[in-house]
């Protein structure tokens, strides 16, 4: 198995990269964001990878941090979830962010990843559920998962993270933030008490 990869790059497609490792020149698959984020052609990158290993086809795919990679493996546990489909998911939602979905129960944000209808989307933040990769999972998000305990988000806790992201704070942030509010408010906090809590979180 090829668990890392260092060399330079060599050159992009649309969803893979080419590395040489001295000489060898490997193509990674890779999110949009692990392309996004690798440097430059000529430039020297570290990539990640998990192999897949088939009858009909080997391939490698990359990633630019271990929790991406770990998200990846742990997506591809659901049904129905392949590395198509799980590279589409972590080209829309960085590993924190897919780990506030899931805490949140939020199928609508991992719906938004190409290939993934309402009914992928209700399995996977189902069952993966409490299933995050372990040390993918940042403090914010453990924070929301201990203020909710084992039930599942209401509506205005995640209408406040995802409005807390929206005026550009991290997920983690956002998280960490409404997590102290529930923590304290209880989680039947209208939406607009919640965000505006949240917010006064974020600024103290």
């Amino acid at each position: 198995m090829i668990g890392k990869l260092k060399g330079m790059v060599d050159s992009f497609g649309d969803d893979f990269a080419h590395l040489d490792v001295n000489g060898v020149v490997y193509q990674v698959f890779c999110s949009a964001k692990t392309l996004a984020a690798l440097p430059q052609v000529g430039h020297a990158a570290v990539v990640h990878t998990e192999m897949i290993v088939r009858e009909d086809l080997i391939r490698l795919y990359g990633f630019f941090t271990e929790g991406e990679k770990a998200w990846f493996s742990t997506l591809m546990t659901v049904q129905g979830v392949g590395s198509r489909v799980a590279l589409a998911i972590l080209s829309v939602l960085t590993p924190s962010e897919l780990a506030s979905a899931i805490a949140l129960q939020d199928k609508a944000m991992v719906g938004r990843a190409n290939g993934v209808g309402p009914k992928l989307a209700v399995r996977i933040v189902t069952e993966l559920k409490g299933k995050a990769p372990a040390g993918a999972i940042d403090a914010g998000v453990l924070g929301l998962q201990a203020a909710l305990g084992e039930g599942v988000a209401a509506g205005n806790v995640a209408d406040a993270v995802s409005a807390l992201t929206n005026l550009g704070y991290s997920s983690a942030q956002a998280s960490a933030a409404v997590a102290r509010v529930v923590g304290r408010e209880g989680d039947d906090v209208p939406t607009d008490k919640l965000i505006r809590l949240g917010l006064r979180e974020l600024s103290s």
